[in-house]
């Protein structure tokens, strides 16, 4: 089984983003596969692509697609080798024609996320990290510049992301009582694992519900590629061969200094 390379997963990222973008600049249709759940004809046709060009490349990996059927990727839980694949994160942000939105491509690798590639298809920018390797931040002309998370140690002064549109009022709390010096708000979750591997940002929580392992995996190995860390929100590591997908204890990924702080504030809050 042939491991695959980081340049390989960014070109594959690079090409679906392109049929992404046919569609958002041409009037769409918007389904829903359950209540606030929308899909479009981009999220099917940048996952039908991604699926062939990884399955042509990469034969023997089983590829666990947002918009795939599980069937395709039965038996995934054996594999040592898994992609995860949002081929449209921020759906959402894509219907409201805000940019906020990425192609994903992720590669467990034993126990771990070791490859993670997020492309913004409106911007033309990837992010890209390999575990053991770095980070980087790629144009649109291919010119690479290295990542890292910031040395705030403080959460006086740090400045924390979190979902624009999955909002609660217990949400609300448990951010107010992270204690941060600023509350951000942004689209995707590929986005705001981005913003933490490029130091513009802390830490990115999802406190509760964050979405699946698709939802998780690219941004994992990112965000670790970058000096950070990458945990649910009650401390434990991403378990990619969990029978359940959902991220059921929300998403916590930070400049790792703070990792251990915002863990016991959520925590507080949690037993409060």
């Amino acid at each position: 089984m042939k491991r695959p390379d980081l340049d390989a997963l960014i070109r594959i990222a690079r090409e679906a983003s392109e049929v992404v973008l046919e569609v958002y600049r041409a009037p769409f249709a918007v389904d829903f596969k359950a209540p606030s759940d929308p899909v479009t004809e981009a999220d099917r046709r940048a996952n039908d692509l991604i699926c062939a060009r990884l399955a042509d490349e990469f034969p023997g990996i089983p590829i666990v697609a947002e918009e795939s059927a599980p069937e395709t990727f039965a038996g995934y839980r054996d594999s040592e080798l898994i992609f995860f694949v949002d081929p449209l994160d921020g759906t959402r942000d894509f219907v409201l024609k805000n940019g906020e939105f990425v192609v994903m491509i992720g590669l467990v690798d034993g126990e771990r996320s070791a490859l993670g590639v997020v492309h913004g298809p409106e911007a033309g920018l990837t992010w890209a990290g390999e575990l053991g390797v770095g980070a980087f931040e790629i144009a649109a002309d291919g010119a690479r510049r290295s990542l890292s998370v910031s040395q705030v140690a403080s959460l006086s002064e740090a400045r924390v992301v979190a979902s624009r549109s999955h909002r609660s009022p217990e949400t609300e709390e448990a951010l107010r009582g992270l204690g941060a010096r600023e509350l951000l708000t942004l689209g995707s979750a590929g986005l705001k694992g981005s913003r933490v591997a490029s130091g513009l940002v802390e830490a990115y929580v999802s406190p509760f519900y964050a979405g699946k392992r698709w939802d998780a995996c690219a941004a994992d190995a990112l965000v670790h590629a970058a000096g950070g860390k990458v945990t649910d929100a009650h401390g434990d590591a991403f378990d990619y061969r969990a029978a359940d997908l959902g991220n059921t204890h929300g998403l916590l990924a930070s400049n790792g200094v703070l990792h251990g702080a915002l863990l016991a504030r959520l925590a507080a809050r949690r037993s409060a």
